[in-house]
């Protein structure tokens, strides 16, 4: 569906990003012809006045979980790709633990297939590393490669095996994909539902100490010096992980790694009871890696936002934090949340976000992306920034309302998305459902 070429004129836009200014779009077969004042199409093309708005480059988000096929029970492609469009998003990353798991060439190709024939936004692919997600028997990465996956990830479950992530490096490194890990030492994580600490301690909870993470991130980021690797680190959340990555890039590892809003906006002190909407993996941190994770994007040691978007069934995110699910929605939610935490705070200018949720993130992974220029892809959002208004699940189009998030009152909310040149969310869609 996303790859369904239109045309389009948007009329007094405002653009912000990486190129900003304000003026007319021409739209003409999916890509900007012209940028200019008083442009002129021909009669019947669909025009949006973007007077009082604001317009930027589609947001990009590089980690989402669209459980389809096998878990559609939680998401499907088209609702998850809706709410990509319903955020902002005109271009994300599907991540490959679905059932079955994509780790032979026909499954990867079926998959590939049906995010391009069920999608409404940009669909790319992480296949597996591994057969299965669990076993140290790696995929064949050329032949995967050739189809048209972007990467290679095991996410959901961190590869426990030095020989195998080596090994698994050496073959990405070979054709010249990244390799994306869930980085988890499994031992260290045992039982743990959440940020072990004071506040685990408090409400009785078996916690997961920040060595989980940062002592295998120590073992990835050495392996990926000495094999050349793109290695990007999924859903930063300890303060020693960004002094790893801080360290490794001043050392020259080609090594990118993205943070989610909710480790930006969260932290374990805000879990004050037995909330499975706060049970997320790695877990909400403490103050202190909280504000080192900030600090680290605002500096560019992390590169860029993702969602980690992982929707659930109310069932499984019902119970206690023992028997939830990991995982929060945040497709829906992450723009309009760090816009008003940080940009209207001040603790961040829109430029600075649009570049960590658009422009970076697919400069990162060579996606045509991130920019409103002529020749360009006419993939953008328009947004309102001015108007307040509550989170509320009945008007998402993900199938989880699995967030920590909901109730707060939050500025940006989408009033288009637009595709290939095709407008795949208008706010008056979701008005009118």
């Amino acid at each position: 569906m996303a790859n369904e070429k239109k045309n389009l004129l948007i009329k007094n836009a405002a653009v912000v990003g990486p190129e900003s200014f304000t003026g007319d779009i021409r739209i003409t077969n999916g890509v900007i012809t012209a940028i200019g004042t008083d442009l002129t199409v021909p009669v019947g093309t669909p025009t949006i006045d973007a007077a009082g708005q604001t317009v930027f480059p589609g947001l990009v988000d590089v980690h989402v979980h669209f459980r389809d096929p096998g878990q559609t029970d939680k998401e499907t492609i088209a609702t998850g790709s809706r709410a990509a469009a319903h955020g902002g998003f005109t271009t994300v990353v599907a991540m490959p633990n679905v059932t079955p798991v994509p780790d032979e060439e026909e499954k990867i190709a079926a998959q590939l297939a049906k995010n391009a024939a069920e999608s409404v936004v940009h669909t790319r692919q992480w296949a597996p590393i591994t057969d299965g997600l669990r076993s140290d028997q790696l995929v064949n990465d050329a032949a995967f490669k050739r189809l048209g996956v972007l990467g290679f990830s095991n996410d959901g479950v961190g590869v426990q095996h030095a020989r195998t992530m080596m090994a698994a490096m050496a073959a990405a490194r070979a054709v010249d994909a990244p390799l994306a890990a869930h980085i988890e030492d499994e031992s260290l994580r045992a039982d743990g539902v959440m940020n072990a600490g004071p506040v685990a301690d408090q409400l009785g909870l078996p916690g997961m100490p920040n060595q989980t993470e940062s002592s295998q991130l120590a073992r990835d980021l050495d392996l990926a010096a000495a094999t050349g690797v793109h290695y990007h680190a999924c859903h930063i959340s300890t303060r020693q992980s960004v002094a790893l990555i801080r360290q490794a890039k001043a050392a020259g590892v080609h090594v990118t790694a993205e943070v989610t809003p909710h480790h930006l906006l969260l932290e374990d002190s805000d879990i004050t009871g037995d909330d499975p909407n706060f049970k997320m993996n790695p877990p909400l941190r403490s103050h202190a890696d909280r504000l080192a994770v900030i600090a680290g994007l605002l500096d560019g040691t992390l590169d860029m936002v993702a969602t980690d978007h992982a929707p659930h069934t109310v069932a499984d995110k019902g119970g206690t934090m023992r028997t939830a699910a990991f995982g929060i929605v945040g497709l829906e939610t992450a723009f309009p949340l760090l816009y008003t935490r940080f940009v209207r705070t001040g603790q961040m200018t829109l430029p600075q976000l649009i570049a960590r949720m658009s422009t970076i993130p697919a400069s990162a992974f060579g996606l045509p992306a991130g920019h409103v220029q002529v020749g360009g892809p006419a993939d953008l959002t328009i947004m309102d920034l001015n108007t307040p208004y509550t989170i509320d699940p009945a008007t998402w189009f993900s199938k989880g309302k699995n967030s920590p998030f909901i109730g707060e009152q939050v500025y940006g909310r989408t009033v288009a998305t637009i595709v290939s040149g095709a407008l795949v969310y208008a706010a008056a869609q979701k008005e009118g459902r």
